[in-house]
């Protein structure tokens, strides 16, 4: 017991303190460890709560003594796996009543005899915002949707009335919605309401971002369909250029610009056309007149003339004349035409189509590349497939330019690369002396985290020439007191006196003493904790 509390002593506190502090590591680790090994594990029960639901569940729970977990702000609840399933069927009606609004199920639990007109109303506004917010959560990136209707009643003895109007409140995951989805809840939630305009419905996201702008006036609505029908038609035709002459030219060398002016005037055309060649008989009138008159030739008028007398001939001294009349009325019917034509979308006044093409690279012989023009053959048949692509309409004034001119790249932009660098030096050889550089720092880095603290080992190892020279002059003078005893000659007075001479023994001591010190100086300067630990031994051993 006593050699391993001398054992750590001699370790000293650096050194404790390191094991100490790696030891509670570990052994928070293996605690850590085995209790996560040990523990249940945590499985979904419910995500995207509100915050009622998720502290209904929560209470639940702690009465029950059951341990959860809360995620994701709190929003999503974790319980044990054995204990999923049976407090999912627990408090199911919870979370099912959390975040859900109620729809025409009002009126499911409504007791008819006791409600008056008024709370009739209020519920069937509840109910048909409910009925909308479903609708609307059923949408893409919607999580949750609240509706707000305004459904103003006409005042009696009024003639004014006020038009309803909603605004919508959206909790969006997942991305943004497109301008296409707003302009649909708009149109879905007005095709719901009678007499509701898109135009007044107001549609906010759950940042407070305004999503769709209502109260707008119908004449603003118009101008922004307009001009998105326009865009629309201009990046379409652009697309359409682009897309042809790239199969023939290559991507990324033809740009096109459409520029479309439109007519979105509403007219309303009545036309009668009659064709004339197209005749048909529808009836035909015929009226004959046959007339006689008889008149006598003198003037006296006589009894007798005017008898009728069967002898006698009545002609006589009379002028007969008869008249004979044929008229035929004929109707015919004439082919008509009647049409009624209104027109409400936008008509192409007028287009102009600018198309940019780029030239074509050249490979001389050498691998250089060259830039060159497109032939005129070459532009004419690239400007006949841009007027047939675009419709061009030559009595409606459009305009087509397909221009040649040489696209700018990135190494154009940013001009020929300069040679000279720093200083007069090129680009290879500063790579040149980096890499030297770099070969130099790592021999130096090597020779001094490596090579030197190998040679400076063996140096230490190595006996130093003093402590040679005084391990030689003790043997030389140990050699003949070991060899009195054992009738070895001994050495007269002359050869001590000649020893004497030579070798100094105070001198060898002081140089011996002064080399042990500075050696001892050395090893401390290099190894402080080793030295402190072995003082550190030497005071316990003396107590």
């Amino acid at each position: 017991m006593n050699a391993f509390i001398q054992s750590l002593r001699s370790l000293g506190p650096a050194r404790l303190m390191a094991m100490a502090a790696v030891s509670v590591g570990l052994l928070g680790f293996i605690i850590y460890f085995t209790m996560r090994m040990g523990a249940p594990k945590m499985e979904l029960l419910y995500s995207d709560l509100d915050v009622g639901a998720a502290r209904a569940i929560a209470q639940q729970l702690d009465a029950k003594q059951i341990p959860y977990q809360l995620r994701a702000e709190g929003r999503d609840i974790y319980v044990p796996g054995d204990q999923m399933l049976k407090m999912r069927l627990e408090t199911a009606e919870v979370a099912h009543n959390s975040g859900i609004v109620n729809g025409y199920e009002l009126f499911d639990k409504m007791d008819a005899l006791g409600a008056t007109n008024f709370m009739q109303n209020v519920n069937l506004v509840r109910a048909l915002e409910g009925e909308l917010a479903r609708t609307i959560m059923s949408v893409g990136n919607v999580k949750q949707a609240r509706v707000h209707l305004v459904l103003p009643k006409r005042e009696m003895f009024s003639r004014e009335t006020q038009d309803p109007s909603a605004s919508v409140i959206l909790r969006i995951q997942g991305g943004r919605l497109s301008k296409e989805q707003i302009g649909a809840i708009q149109y879905l939630v007005a095709s719901a309401v009678p007499k509701l305009k898109p135009s007044r419905i107001s549609i906010v996201d759950d940042k407070g971002a305004l999503l769709a702008r209502g109260f707008e006036d119908d004449k603003q609505v118009m101008i922004s369909t307009q001009e998105e029908m326009r865009q629309t038609q201009e990046r379409r035709l652009a697309q359409n250029v682009e897309d042809l002459l790239a199969r023939t030219i290559g991507p990324g060398k033809v740009r096109a610009q459409v520029s479309v002016e439109m007519d979105f005037d509403r007219t309303v055309t009545n036309a009668e056309t009659y064709d004339p060649d197209g005749q048909v008989v529808r009836s035909t009138v015929t009226e004959a007149e046959q007339a006689r008159t008889d008149e006598l030739q003198n003037d006296s008028v006589t009894v007798q003339q005017n008898m009728p007398d069967p002898n006698l001939n009545n002609n006589q001294g009379r002028a007969t004349s008869s008249n004979q009349r044929t008229v035929e009325t004929t109707n015919y019917e004439i082919t008509k035409k009647v049409s009624n034509s209104v027109r409400e979308n936008g008509v192409v006044k007028r287009l102009s189509v600018a198309v940019l093409v780029d030239g074509v690279q050249v490979a001389a012989a050498d691998g250089a590349k060259t830039y060159q023009d497109r032939s005129t053959d070459e532009m004419e048949k690239i400007a006949t497939l841009v007027r047939s692509a675009v419709g061009y309409d030559a009595q409606r004034g459009d305009q087509v330019d397909v221009i040649n001119m040489r696209f700018q790249t990135l190494d154009d932009a940013l001009g020929p690369a300069d040679e000279t660098l720093f200083l007069g030096f090129t680009k290879a050889e500063i790579m040149r002396m980096a890499e030297g550089l770099g070969v130099a720092v790592v021999a130096i880095l090597v020779i001094l985290l490596i090579v030197r603290p190998l040679v400076t080992r063996a140096f230490e190892s190595l006996p130093s020439p003093s402590e040679q020279a005084s391990r030689q002059l003790l043997t030389e003078s140990a050699t003949p007191q070991l060899a009195a005893p054992t009738g070895a000659m001994v050495p007269s007075d002359e050869d001590d006196l000649e020893t004497e001479e030579l070798i100094d023994i105070d001198k060898v001591e002081g140089r011996v003493k002064a080399s042990s010190l500075r050696k001892i100086g050395e090893i401390v300067n290099k190894h402080p904790e080793e030295a402190l630990s072995i003082v550190r031994n030497w005071m316990y051993q003396e107590t």
